[in-house]
């Protein structure tokens, strides 16, 4: 649910590997309250640390705990999921002011 600009809530539902769902789950505590466009920087700064390029500890935070995934390039995509998710419900978003659970057009 976006408000303001801002994630007011997220949440996630899937099954997938442990690699999925830890990055998911780590996602949705990282970007609560975050506004659209750090959500967007810090899921494309997240790609790249998974691709080895040298990450930010600060503004990484817990996601750090994943940087040893970019070592198995197969499980990258697993990691990187939940994220990719994100950013295209972003995309979609372009022009809205705000965008919740009661909103039949939310990306969900």
């Amino acid at each position: 649910r976006l408000k303001d600009g801002r994630i007011q809530e997220i949440a996630f539902m899937g099954q997938g590997c442990s690699i999925s769902q830890s990055s998911a789950s780590m996602l949705t505590a990282a970007l609560k309250g975050a506004t659209v466009e750090d959500a967007d920087d810090l899921a494309t700064h997240f790609r790249r640390m998974l691709q080895g390029d040298p990450a930010d500890e600060d503004e990484m935070g817990d996601l750090m705990a994943l940087q040893g995934v970019s070592k198995y390039p197969v499980r990258v995509k697993c990691a990187v999921l939940a994220w990719d998710t994100l950013q295209k419900a972003l995309e979609g978003r372009e022009g809205r002011a705000d965008v919740g659970a009661n909103d039949p057009d939310a990306a969900g």
